[in-house]
């Protein structure tokens, strides 16, 4: 019979929907715990804003081996989908169609999800999470009051994020090198006032627990988070103005270069620069200069490479230990967002300043000299010394190493009143305010009497209004909507105002997991047992990009709502992480936007659903980028008919009953019996250990695939008698258990026409014994200074001498070596005797 993949995929899925096949237990308060180990198995829920594609198909193809594998494996495994379904991403697609945000989201939600169904993924859909409704956000706005009630939401005025494009605010992770996340526009930096999260009140929490994850998180995506946390152990010095009473505070990680501080760089946003370029005569070039980088929105990451400009502002002020006047520039270098938006400038310890120095002609002074390297001169440095060393040129101090000068410097600061010791930190807190449409109404209502006050709980959720039109340059409506805006104050009663910025999609998607493992609740977001039962996530997957934005967030909420009360003993919300790579073509990322996109759903059409999922897979490590190629599509295809076929011919030639991995030949059998059960065995070796140990799942299809090839060669052989065809069995069994999490459907399908009992994702994942995989008899090579003379059957537990005699009594061997001295005959165990002679 000919391979009819839509015929038997959309059997097999029928069958698994009606049967509940993949629903998870417990789901909430009555939920019974089982009797088996549990395995919360995620995938980051995607965007709805168009059709699933191939990066989907792989992210989620990786997820559904894992739970298939683990519950063969004897887990209780839950495996849930949900949908980040409100945020820029669907609205501006909705835009670009000219279609209500709500109805393309839930057309595209609809269309992804059979999408999702027909490739055969084992989701428990009981659990499906819809951000965009009511009865998720609803729980978003009461977290969101009780930080409000903790001081860890509140507003406040600063110079933020602006993109022009979206029409809204970003948080600082949503900048990627001076351009929106989404959209790609430049970002302008705009004073506004904005709802914030205080994430940095977890900054040391957050940093710690890292250590938590070293060993199942990639050390990249760890590597990345700790420098966005960004701890910086320094001092605060306090440089006094000249001719003023006030001073310009800095932070610095150096307190030991402080002697060698020549001037000070200030960024453009800093508080102090409109005073102190006031009345002065380069006040207009200043301020034009300041504006231009304000307009600039420079990224942290691109200020290494920045070419670095300045405007001097005509204000100095005096270093607190020489007492020498120090210069004030404006710098493009300097960010206002990390520490005090000041910097004491020593262009001998410090690159940035260094190179800043050298192009307006600022003097360089030498406080550090390297223990081991020549010394420093300032008129012929070509670079800063960043490292530590011996101060020189530092008063009191001259002499003292580095770090014994940092402490003794920060404790004479603290004496005179001029600084004291601080710990600094790169992070921010979390800007969550969007002046867009789509999103979480934020529950704060505005009183002219009482101010900003929360919703009160019994009157949440507060609904988003579908009855809007939305606007074509992705402004928000809302500001403009009396009916959804006009509201009484919960504590007065008098009239007041709704906010009507809405959350950051980042807020949706930090905590969906917790929705996931807890089921349906009224009353409650999630009920305790259940999250105590199924949290932490066992194996996260996801791309590496989400590693600060999403990622960050998720870890800070989950602490904030332990501290809340709504998780207990929950530090930490993913156990592993595993980032995928991308799929592309022709060298680059598949996307909408750049037209090389390839439909899931023509594929699965041309050659079914298990040889799409089994290409993904097969094509790369999981870590890895590949790209989509035809002939790689077609090469996973021919070996899905290949098994097919195979399977077919051996429909009732083979006992049925005999399970996978139960054949038991005497250990060390030789021949084509023997050579079939250890074939079997080790395959079975090296995928378990692929999947488990390396998620190597492309060197895991590698072997299943050696092991057809030899059941190809070996079937006539052992269909020809009752033992070879009880081998066979087994090993066909152990193909079908083996291919069942990569190629569900076709594993099912040849089970049942095979008739072995019951099915192949539900039966134990097969094990392997040490035994059969033992030989009696070894092929070992033998060489004559390096050429090949010879192949030896030996004895399996041979010594090393007898397996040397055993070289230099073959036929051939001593023809090459008759008439030469044999210098040293050398054994590598189990593979080749090499004969040294001259």
């Amino acid at each position: 019979m000919k391979y009819d993949p839509q015929e038997i995929e959309l059997k097999w899925q029928k069958i698994w929907e009606e049967e509940g096949a993949f629903k998870s237990s417990p789901s909430g308060p009555a939920g019974e715990k089982p009797d088996k180990p549990k395995f919360y198995c995620l995938e980051m829920f995607p965007y709805p804003s168009g059709k699933i594609h191939m990066g989907h198909v792989r992210n989620y193809s990786i997820g559904d081996v894992l739970a298939r594998f683990k519950r063969m494996q004897g887990f209780n495994v839950l495996y849930p989908m949900g949908w980040d379904s409100f945020g820029l991403p669907a609205e501006n697609a909705a835009i670009q169609h000219g279609v209500h945000p709500a109805a393309w989201t839930l057309d595209n939600i609809a269309y992804m999800k059979k999408q999702m169904q027909r490739l055969g993924y084992s989701h428990d859909w009981g659990r499906e999470v819809t951000t965009c409704r009511e009865d998720y956000y609803r729980w978003e706005q009461l977290f969101f009051i009780r930080f409000m009630e903790k001081g860890l939401a509140y507003r406040k005025k600063a110079a933020q994020n602006w993109c022009p494009g979206c029409n809204t605010v970003l948080a600082n992770e949503q900048v990627l090198e001076g351009r929106c996340w989404r959209c790609d526009s430049a970002v302008e930096q705009k004073e506004l006032t904005q709802w914030f999260l205080r994430i940095t009140d977890y900054a040391e929490e957050l940093l710690a627990d890292l250590d938590k994850l070293s060993g199942s998180w990639p050390e990249r995506v760890l590597a990345m988070q700790r420098n966005w946390i960004g701890k910086s152990v320094g001092a605060e010095i306090d440089f006094p103005l000249e001719g003023g009473r006030e001073a310009l505070r800095v932070f610095t990680t150096r307190p030991d270069t402080v002697f060698g501080a020549t001037f000070m760089s200030i960024s453009a946003e800093h508080p102090l620069l409109e005073g102190l370029i006031a009345g002065r005569k380069q006040e207009a070039e200043v301020r034009a200069f300041a504006a231009g980088i304000r307009k600039a929105a420079i990224a942290p990451e691109a200020v290494d490479s920045l070419e670095k400009e300045g405007r001097f502002t005509g204000a100095c002020c005096e270093n607190p230990f020489t007492g020498a006047s120090m210069p004030i520039w404006v710098a493009n270098f300097v960010l206002a967002g990390y520490g005090t938006g000041a910097v004491m400038a020593v262009p001998a310890h410090d690159q940035r300043d260094f190179d800043f120095a050298r192009k307006y002609s600022l003097p360089v002074r030498v406080v550090i000299q390297p223990e081991k390297e020549a010394e420093l001169r300032p008129e012929s440095m070509e670079r800063a010394w960043e490292g530590p060393g011996r101060l020189v040129n530092s008063g009191p101090y001259t002499g003292m190493e580095s770090e014994s000068a940092k402490a003794a410097i920060i404790k004479r600061l603290e004496e005179i009143g001029r600084g004291r010791g601080r710990t600094n930190w790169r992070l921010r807190d979390w800007n969550i305010s969007r002046q867009r449409y789509w999103g979480a109404p934020i529950p704060a209502v505005y009183c002219e009497r009482c101010g900003v006050v929360p919703e009160k709980e019994e009157n949440l959720p507060v609904v988003l209004p579908l009855e809007v039109k939305t606007r074509p340059d992705g402004r928000s409506p809302l500001p403009e909507t009396p009916e959804f805006y006009r509201t009484v104050c919960p504590r007065c009663s008098g009239p007041a105002r709704r906010e009507t910025d809405t959350m950051d999609t980042f807020v949706d998607s930090s905590w969906y997991f917790l929705r996931h493992a807890a089921g349906e609740s009224a009353k409650l977001p999630f009920d305790l047992e259940a999250i105590n039962y199924w949290l932490p996530v066992d194996q996260y997957i996801g791309g590496v990009e989400h590693a600060i934005l999403h990622l960050l967030y998720a870890r800070f909420f989950v602490k904030a709502l332990r501290d809340a009360g709504f998780v207990r003993g929950l530090d930490e919300p993913f156990a592993s992480l595993l980032t995928q790579g991308m799929v592309l073509m022709d060298g680059s990322k598949m996307s909408k936007s750049k037209g090389n996109t390839v439909d899931p759903s023509g594929m699965i059409a041309r050659y079914g659903a298990d040889t799409v999922r089994l290409f993904c897979l097969f094509a790369a490590p999981p870590e890895r980028d590949f790209d989509w190629t035809e002939s790689g599509i077609e090469g996973a295809y021919r070996f899905v008919q290949r098994v097919w076929r195979l399977g077919l011919d051996l429909a009732g030639k083979i006992p049925a009953s005999l399970p996978a991995s139960a054949c038991a030949l005497p250990p060390g059998e030789e021949g084509v019996m023997g050579e079939t059960l250890r074939r079997e065995h080790a395959c079975i070796r090296k995928v378990g250990g692929d999947i488990t140990d390396r998620f190597q799942f492309n060197t895991a299809i590698a072997a299943i695939m050696e092991l057809v090839n030899h059941l190809y060669q070996a079937r006539d052989e052992l269909l020809g008698s009752a033992e070879g065809r009880a081998v066979l069995a087994s090993a066909v069994a152990s193909l079908l258990a083996l291919l069942s999490p990569f190629t569900p459907h076709l594993s099912e399908e040849l089970w049942l026409r095979l008739g072995f009992a019951g099915r192949a994702g539900d039966r134990p994942w097969p094990v392997y014994r040490e035994d059969a995989l033992r030989r009696k008899l070894i092929t070992v090579v033998v060489q004559v200074n390096g050429k090949l003379r010879s192949r030896l059957e030996l004895p399996a537990d041979i010594s090393s001498a007898g397996a040397e005699a055993a070289a230099l009594a073959d036929a051939n061997v001593k023809k090459h070596v008759a008439g030469l001295e044999i210098k040293k005959v050398l054994y590598v165990p189990g593979k080749l005797v090499n004969v040294v002679a001259s």
